[in-house]
C-alpha cells in the first residue's frame, strides 16, 4: 500500500536545497556493495567521504584504504566466501574495514570492543570466523576473544602495502555480505545473515525516500555494529554522501551536539530518547538550521517528541518516524511537518515501505481486522536470509507462501494495530505483554498515558513479580527538568485515562533512564523495586498506639515493604484487590472482631482501618464466626475485591 496523499505531499518537500539529488535505479538492487561503491568512488573521487573525531577521508581515499584491507585478506584466505570478524571502535577504521571484507568476496561479523571477552569469543566460535581484522587500539582485546583461535590482521600495520587498486572479484548480489549478532531469547547471541541484494534494497529505498544526494551531510550516532547503523553507512557511501561517526558512549552528547552545529549534519537518524537529551545540551537560541531530516527509529516515540521537533527545528526539516527489524530493515515509515497535527499517542508508525507488504495475525496466524490487534507480520522479497547456524529458528520466523515463491513473510514478534487506510500503529513487543489480574496489558498503552502527564519527561513500564508470585506493573519515571512530582499525583492522573488494574502499582523516579548502545531503553537494567516506601506525597507518620503499630506490620509485609505510613493510601503504596483480602484475612485473624468485611475494604489507610478497629472492639468473634468470615474472604473473587475497591475509591474521591 502506498502513503496516503498528506503523507505523499509532506515527503515531496524532503529535498536537498542544492537539488543535486539523482535517483538510485532499482536495477542495481542486483550489483554487489562494491560494484555500486567504486561507481561513486569514479564519480567524487575527491569529495569527502567521511569524517571521525581524528580523521577525514575522501572517496579515492576511502577507496583506497579499503582495497590493502581487501588485499591483506585475500593474501592469508584466498577468495572464499566466509566470515571475517571486524572489532573497531566507531570511525574511519571500521567503514574501510567493513569495505574491504566485502571487496575481498567475504562477509563480515562486527564484534564490540567494549563487549565482554566471553561474549566475543562466542561469536567468533558461532560465526566460524578464521579471521579477525582489528587496529592497534583493540588488538589487545582482539587477541583475547580470538584466544589463539584465528588469525589476526592489525591493519595499522599494512602502511602503504598491499597495493590500493581494486580486487575487481565479481560478486553475486545473493553473496552474504555481513552476519549481524543481536541478543536472543535463549541469552546466547543470535546471527542474522544480510545478503547484498538486501543491502542495496535499502540503500535504493533510502536514497529515493530521503533523496540522499552527494551534498547531504549524514551523523552516524547508532554504532556500526548494529543493523540500523550499517543501513546509514551504506544510504551515505553508496549516494556520495558525507558521513560522521560519532561515539556517543565515549565522546558524550556534547560532542554530538556540536557535531550537528559545527559540521551543518542535514540527515540525523537516532532514538528520539537520544535526541531528548541532547536538544538539552544546545543553547537556548541554537538552531539546527542545516538540517532537513530528523529520523527516529529503535524505540518508542511520543507526541511530546513530536512536539520536541516543532519547537527546535527549521520550517524546512521534517521528522520522519519509521519502524524496522534487524531481520526485515524498514518496515513502515511516517513523516511529520511542522502543520502534522498529533494527538493522543501511540504516534502511527506509518505506511509500508516499498517492496514490504504488513500484516497483522492473530495467535493462529490468521489476519486480524482493522483496528485489530495483532503480531506484526512483513511479507517481501527483501528479507533477511535467516539466522545463522539456526535452521529451526529461521522456519519458525520466516514463513513460506508456496503461491509467492519469491517472497518470504518475517513474523517480528511486535505487536501493532492498522487502520483502514493502511497506517500502522506500533503497540511494543509482545515479550512486553503482561496479565495483570487476568487481563492482558500492553505496557506501551500505560507509557503513553504516563508521557501526556506534563511533569513527566521519560517514563520505561515494565512487569515485575510480586513476593506471592503475581504480576504487577512498575513504572520508571524521570521526571521533567527543575519539577516534582509524586507517585499519588501520577495514580491520580491515570485514574482518569486508564482501567484500574493498567494503572502501576510502583513508581520508581530515576535520573535518566538505562539505555543501550544502540540508544534503546535497556529495561534489563532498571534498577529493583527493593523494600523502600514510594515517593508518596503525604508525608510520613510513625504509629501511634498499638493498632496501628500492628497495622504497619502487616500492611508492610503483605505489601513487601520496609515500613509504612499510617496516612499512606493503600493504592499509592502499591496495594491491589488480591493485597487488600490477604491484609483484611490476616487484620481478621489477629484481631477477632466482628467488622463487617465492606468497613475494611473501605478504610484506604492505616489510620482509617486502626479506626473501624477500635469502634469495635467490643464486638469479639467466636472461632466458628471467624472462620466463616475468613471462608467468605477466601471465596471472594479478584473481580469481586476489585469491584469493592472501585466503589472504595470511587467514594473517597466524591
Amino acid at each position: 500500500m502506498k502513503l496516503s496523499p498528506e503523507q505523499e505531499a509532506i515527503r515531496g518537500k524532503c529535498f536537498h536545497s542544492s537539488g543535486t539529488f539523482v535517483e538510485f535505479p532499482e536495477g542495481e538492487i542486483e550489483l554487489s556493495i562494491p560494484a555500486r561503491f567504486e561507481k561513486i568512488v569514479a564519480t567524487f573521487p575527491d569529495r569527502l567521504a567521511l569524517k571521525s573525531k581524528n580523521c577525514a577521508l575522501t572517496y579515492r581515499q576511502l577507496n583506497e584504504a579499503a582495497n590493502r584491507v581487501a588485499r591483506a585478506i585475500l593474501a592469508v584466505r584466498g577468495k572464499k566466501p566466509e566470515a571475517v570478524a571486524l572489532m573497531f571502535e566507531q570511525g574511519a577504521a571500521a567503514m574501510s574495514a567493513i569495505l574491504g571484507v566485502v571487496k575481498a568476496g567475504k562477509f563480515y561479523v562486527p564484534m564490540d570492543p567494549s563487549a565482554p571477552s566471553k561474549r566475543c569469543t562466542a561469536i567468533l566460535n558461532h560465526s566460524t570466523a578464521s579471521l579477525l581484522v582489528t587496529n592497534t587500539q583493540n588488538l589487545a582485546k582482539a587477541e583475547l576473544a580470538a584466544a589463539g583461535g584465528c588469525q589476526i590482521i592489525n591493519v595499522d600495520d599494512l602502511g602503504e602495502q598491499p597495493a590500493a587498486e581494486n580486487p575487481n572479484l565479481s560478486l553475486s548480489a545473493d553473496a552474504f555480505a555481513y552476519l549481524v549478532y543481536t541478543s536472543g531469547s535463549t541469552g546466547e547471541p543470535k546471527g542474522i545473515v544480510q545478503t547484498h541484494r538486501y543491502a542495496l534494497y535499502h540503500v535504493f529505498e533510502y536514497v529515493n525516500s530521503f533523496r540522499i544526494c552527494p551534498d547531504d551531510r549524514l551523523s552516524l550516532v547508532f554504532p556500526w555494529l548494529f543493523n540500523g547503523g550499517i543501513h546509514i553507512i551504506h544510504s551515505a557511501l553508496l549516494s556520495g554522501a558525507a558521513l560522521f561517526p560519532v561515539d556517543v558512549k565515549t565522546d558524550g552528547l556534547n560532542h554530538l551536539a556540536r557535531l550537528l552545529v559545527e559540521e551543518e549534519i542535514t540527515i540525523y537518524h537516532s532514538t528520539a530518547t537520544t535526541l531528548r537529551q541532547t536538544l538539552n545540551l544546545l543553547d537556548r537560541d541554537e538552531k539546527l538550521q542545516s538540517l532537513r531530516l530528523v529520523r527516529f527509529g529503535g524505540d518508542s516515540v511520543s507526541a511530546a517528541d513530536i512536539q520536541l521537533y516543532k519547537e527546535n527545528f527549521s520550517e524546512d526539516c521534517l521528522l520522519l518516524n519509521s519502524f524496522a527489524t534487524s531481520e526485515a530493515g524498514a518496515i513502515c515509515r511516517y513523516f511529520f511537518d511542522k502543520s502534522t497535527h498529533v494527538g493522543n499517542d501511540p504516534v502511527p508508525a506509518g505506511y509500508p515501505a516499498h517492496g514490504k507488504e504488513i500484516l497483522l495475525l492473530d495467535e493462529q496466524g490468521q489476519e486480524v481486522g482493522f483496528d485489530q490487534i495483532g503480531e506484526i507480520a512483513v511479507r517481501s522479497r527483501y528479507l533477511s536470509t535467516g539466522y545463522w547456524q539456526d535452521p529451526s529458528l529461521t522456519a519458525a520466523k520466516f514463513v513460506v507462501d508456496p503461491s509467492k515463491p519469491n517472497e518470504r513473510m518475517y513474523l517480528t514478534g511486535d505487536l501493532g494495530r492498522m487502520t483502514p487506510d493502511g497506517c500502522l500503529y506500533h503497540l511494543g513487543r509482545k515479550d512486553f505483554q503482561v496479565k495483570i489480574r487476568g487481563y492482558r496489558v500492553e505496557v506501551a498503552e500505560v507509557e503513553s498515558a504516563l508521557r501526556q502527564h506534563e511533569k513527566v519527561k521519560e517514563v520505561a513500564v515494565v512487569g515485575r513479580s510480586d513476593p506471592s508470585g503475581n504480576s504487577r506493573l512498575v513504572a520508571y519515571v524521570v521526571p521533567a527538568v527543575k519539577t516534582e512530582t509524586s507517585t499519588s499525583t501520577l495514580r491520580q492522573f491515570l485514574s482518569q485515562k486508564l482501567p484500574d488494574y493498567m494503572i502501576p502499582a510502583s513508581f520508581v523516579f530515576l535520573e535518566c533512564l538505562p539505555i543501550t548502545s544502540n540508544g534503546k531503553i535497556n529495561r534489563r537494567l532498571l534498577p529493583d523495586l527493593g523494600r523502600s516506601r514510594p515517593d508518596l506525597a503525604t508525608p510520613m507518620a510513625s504509629p501511634r498506639n498499638d493498632v496501628e503499630q500492628e497495622l504497619v506490620r502487616v500492611w508492610a509485609e503483605v505489601l513487601a515493604l520496609n515500613t509504612v505510613g499510617i496516612g499512606d493510601n493503600f493504592f499509592d503504596l502499591g496495594g491491589d484487590s488480591l493485597n487488600a483480602s490477604r491484609i483484611i484475612a490476616r487484620v481478621l485473624e489477629r484481631f477477632q472482631l466482628d467488622i463487617p468485611m465492606s468497613q475494611l475494604f473501605n478504610a484506604p489507610t492505616i489510620a482509617d482501618m486502626a479506626a473501624v478497629i477500635t469502634a469495635h472492639q467490643d464486638k469479639t468473634l467466636s472461632e466458628q464466626a471467624l472462620a466463616v468470615l475468613l471462608n467468605e474472604l477466601e471465596s471472594l473473587s479478584d473481580v469481586e475485591a476489585a469491584r469493592i475497591l472501585a466503589e472504595q475509591q470511587k467514594n473517597s474521591k466524591v
